[in-house]
């Protein structure tokens, strides 16, 4: 996995980058009560607003982390926004694009370089 300044997590699969919020922004945000996800099909640039996150404390929007085309978005957060909370490394992914450049993920932060932004 890679990370984002802005506490996404980026996970490569096959030739899709699926984009997540990392355990630290779920557990600042609170409880997550509402989520809006964009669209499939949509293009989009990057740090364009994509989705965005509503909690008890705040909302707050998911970023681009790469230019790209948005091809699935995860249907069980609109239904559950709480899985947020419950499992945002894994089954609160938000969506998957489709990136031109797979090499553009190195610019990114490893699990270490995230850890060490953090303290």
């Amino acid at each position: 996995m890679k990370y984002t300044k802005e506490h996404e997590w980026l996970r490569l699969e096959g030739d899709l980058v699926v984009v997540g919020i990392t355990e630290h922004a779920a557990s600042s945000l609170g409880d997550v009560v509402f989520v809006d996800l964009p669209q499939v099909g949509t293009d989009v640039k990057l740090g364009q607003e994509v989705a965005v996150i509503e909690s008890v404390k705040a909302a707050s929007d998911i970023l681009a982390p790469l230019d790209g085309q948005i091809v699935e978005v995860n249907a069980d957060l609109a239904d559950n926004p709480g899985l947020i909370n419950e499992d945002p490394d894994g089954r609160a992914w938000f969506f998957k694009m489709k990136i031109k450049d797979l090499s553009a993920l190195d610019s990114f932060m490893t699990s270490a370089d995230y850890e060490a932004f953090l303290s």
